[in-house]
């Protein structure tokens, strides 16, 4: 079971018996919130903490009704600073916990170290939490986040005292590239034999995309461009911030060959076997492993694990072709932005890089088929929309040109402006995150409006309705659930799609100065960070109670399995998912055993649908990617960057 840690808040009488009811108290994962026959209650917060001046709330989930209780915040040394009455009920969440109440401590306002007690009907005490400025809050959580990518990289620039990594990959520096595979309609089996097109490439570098050892240009480049956005924004992050979006950024030129005109999108073989079911050739996904392991192995070709260690490389087009309009978009805008921070200091590395953003850009398809190119196979990451890439990599490269006094600046504003329109005329809207970039892209298409400097066929009022149009759609979902969560919990992506409408808030206020949407932003955050109903936090490492068994092959196999030590600090999972997802857990020969894997404690907590399990099996809800992490850095450096404390609303 998961080691809980609970602390001493004083040596009061309160403090003894804000003690002994944490013992009984359900604010571990655990569930042992009463004695049998006893209510149940439990006080979720936002483990990490909240800023002074922003709306505060936590939440009281209990067995019985309990409009008549009290609550009372104490400082580290046992004092009362704060008490109230229990709020309205915000709805019932399962059969055990029928009720949901509101706890407003948002007159919280002094910097320290705070504890929730409830008394009454029921009684329960809350997990520590932080009250400080958002520099201080939010700078830690950065910081853990870059480290997380410090994990994540590949090649042989790697940082060792993330998870004891070692060099990994090396084959990728002489990689063979390989013509579009072939996959079945359930895009497990493959086909055809692979068919050998070129090389050898560099495709050595990068980051490892998840838990697994498999590299993509679609997911790199959205978390590099997150990278150099919070990089752009706020120096919170400091040199390890730069270095590690500098990181992203060079396995990207690698996968960009300026002069063959080619961009590589792969690299890894994802699913393997062949239509026959011999097996002859195993992927990625077949193996538990250290990725240094991979480089070990001693293979020649037509050995079923050759592609292991000789990872091919795949295009999104032949040389000089068009190329799916998502991936030029966002590839072009990430060089972009990199272009946009090098203008002042390094005017020459700034022009190169803007230069091979507009022929990737150039290159476009803005006539696709059905089907976007993302990954081999394509159901890995499915995406529908196109044209907020577009809109994203125009507006950064107009950006960057104006920043470099570039003539092409003028061109570049107007075809942000038309792919604005076209992705608002489109089907296929949606919120932030890996399959949507709109919301970035009209935060910056904003600037260019408002500037004068380029005339635009989009108008402010369209972007700033559209920004509005993704936020009401969360506020919508956030007013129905019982912890104002607006994100979708019985689907993927939760957690980061719910940092993803945080940072759409913070960048809705700076586009605007309007505040209305400031504590939707809090309660998405608060969300993430353990005022759940589950009672965890979803970043490795940040509260107390959070997932100490991802599923992630280095965290498994290099680091402390009781989450004290060398873990996968700063990693953003994918959180609460659909219930009946959790029926079907991975389960390879070199797993190690976590103690959190003995059943589930978490399960009695699932409601309306969701389940969260911390099991390093459940890829459903604790694998972390680089993509969730991106979002949750860019939204926290939102947050720090945001001057002055948050104003209620």
């Amino acid at each position: 079971m998961a080691k809980i840690r609970t602390r001493v808040i004083g040596v009061t009488a309160a403090g003894l018996a804000a003690t002994v009811a944490a013992v009984f108290c359900v604010q571990s994962a655990q569930g042992t919130g009463a004695l049998a026959g006893t209510p149940r209650a439990e006080v979720r917060v936002d483990q990490v903490g909240y800023t002074p001046g922003e709306t505060k709330q936590a939440y009281l989930m209990t067995s019985v009704p309990a409009s008549t209780a009290s609550f009372r915040v104490r400082d580290v040394d046992g004092n009362e600073v704060l008490s109230g009455r229990v709020g309205a009920s915000t709805g019932r969440w399962n059969n055990t916990y029928r009720a949901v109440h509101t706890l407003d401590l948002s007159g919280l306002t002094e910097p320290g170290d705070y504890r929730v007690e409830v008394s009454g009907p029921v009684n329960a005490v809350s997990p520590q939490f932080h009250v400080a400025p958002a520099g201080d809050l939010f700078g830690k959580l950065v910081q853990d986040n870059v480290g997380f990518f410090q994990a994540q990289r590949d090649g042989a620039d790697i940082v060792p005292t993330r998870l004891r990594r070692q060099p990994s990959h090396l084959a990728d520096r002489q990689a063979t590239v390989y013509d579009t595979p072939a996959y079945d309609d359930g895009g497990n089996v493959l086909t055809a034999p692979l068919k050998p097109v070129g090389g050898p490439v560099d495709a050595s570098g990068g980051w490892h995309d998840a838990g697994d050892f498999l590299k993509f240009t679609h997911t790199a480049s959205y978390s590099t461009a997150s990278l150099l956005l919070a990089q752009r924004t706020t120096p919170v992050g400091g040199n390890e911030l730069a270095a590690e979006a500098r990181h992203g950024l060079d396995w990207l030129d690698k996968m960009w060959d300026d002069k063959s005109r080619t961009l590589y999108v792969q690299v890894g073989l994802g699913k393997g076997d062949t239509d026959d079911g011999s097996g002859k050739i195993r992927s990625d996904h077949d193996d538990w492993r250290l990725p240094e392991a991979d480089d070990a192995l001693q293979v020649t070709p037509g050995d079923p694990n050759y592609m292991i260690k000789h990872r091919p490389v795949f295009r999104a087009a032949p040389p000089g072709k068009p190329i799916s309009p998502n991936l030029a978009g966002r590839v072009a805008a990430t060089f972009a932005l990199a272009a946009q921070l090098d203008a002042a200091d390094n005017p020459a590395r700034a022009r190169a890089e803007l230069e091979k953003a507009a022929h990737i850009y150039a290159l476009a398809d803005t006539t696709p088929g059905d089907q976007l190119v993302t990954a081999f196979p394509h159901g890995f990451y499915p995406e529908a929309s196109w044209q907020d890439d577009m809109e994203f990599g125009a507006t950064e490269m107009a950006l960057a040109a104006t920043a470099l006094n570039d003539g092409r600046a003028a061109d570049w504003a107007k075809q942000a402006g038309h792919w604005a329109k076209q992705y608002l005329a489109s089907d296929t809207l949606g919120t932030l995150g890996l399959g949507d970039v709109s919301a970035l892209a009209h935060a910056d298409l904003a600037k260019l409006v408002d500037s004068g400097a380029q005339s635009t066929e989009a108008t402010r009022g369209g972007l700033v309705a559209d920004l509005k149009r993704q936020l009401d759609d969360g506020s919508s979902r956030a007013a129905k659930d019982p912890f104002r969560a607006g994100a979708v919990y019985t689907d993927f992506d939760s957690v980061p799609h719910a940092f993803g409408l945080a940072a759409t808030a913070q960048l809705y206020r700076r586009v605007t100065g309007d505040s209305h949407y400031d504590a939707f932003a809090t309660q998405q955050r608060n969300w993430t960070l353990g005022a759940n109903a589950w009672g965890s936090s979803f970043v490795i490492g940040a509260g107390s109670t959070f997932p100490r068994c991802p599923e992630h092959q280095p965290a498994n196999l290099a680091g402390d399995l009781n989450g004290e030590g060398d873990i996968l600090r700063g990693g953003v999972v994918n959180g609460p998912n659909a219930a009946d997802k959790l029926k079907d857990l991975n389960s390879f020969p070199g797993m190690r055993k976590c103690p959190t894997n003995d059943g589930n404690p978490f399960a009695v907590f699932d409601g309306r649908g969701g389940g969260f399990m911390d099991h390093v099996g459940a890829w459903q809800t604790v694998e972390s990617a680089d993509d969730f992490t991106a979002t949750a850095l860019l939204s926290f450096t939102l947050s720090a960057a945001s001057g002055p404390e948050t104003a209620r609303s």
